[in-house]
């Protein structure tokens, strides 16, 4: 049986379903996954990473609590700003950064193009096996918490871990 909270639209930490309560093992699973994917990453590049695909994914409640993780671990209010139109903004990123959000996009975005050989190969020109394969970890798992966070209702500002 599943229990719903009110729907009511003024009610604005109303979800749709507790995915971890409900669902707890695929929750754990998911946070050793997420854990897996960020081992050895800069947890600079994690946030940019993170931020980027809720922005295209339209999560609010992941962008509210990755961007604030970002300022906890020190990132710039200019760079948070600019993750959104980053390629209009690559002064305000390395190239390896840069070709982080480019596959960010492209797997975000993957029903569009699919993942390009010129972004796969940038990608790969900037982090050795090891590293781009928890690169493509870590947009996989912010993918699918972004999914959980929109199809559960999730709302900004009640960061519940």
């Amino acid at each position: 049986m599943t229990t719903h909270t009110s729907t009511n639209s003024t009610d604005v930490t109303a979800t749709r379903l507790d995915f971890g309560r409900s669902a707890p093992k695929a929750f754990r699973a998911l946070i050793a996954f997420d854990a897996a994917a960020r081992e050895g990453l800069d947890p600079a590049l994690v946030e940019l990473i993170q931020i980027r695909s809720s922005h295209l994914n339209h999560c609010a409640y992941c962008l509210h609590m990755h961007t604030n993780d970002a300022r906890k671990a020190g990132e710039s209010e200019d760079r948070l700003h600019m993750v959104a139109v980053w390629r209009e903004a690559r002064h305000f990123f390395t190239e390896r950064e840069q070709a982080a959000l480019a596959l960010t996009d492209a797997m975000t975005l993957i029903a569009d193009a699919g993942v390009p050989d010129d972004v796969y190969v940038r990608a790969a020109a900037q982090f050795d096996e090891r590293e781009l394969a928890q690169v493509v970890a870590l947009i996989c798992t912010i993918n699918t918490w972004n999914r959980v966070a929109l199809s559960t209702g999730k709302v900004a500002g009640t960061d519940e871990r």
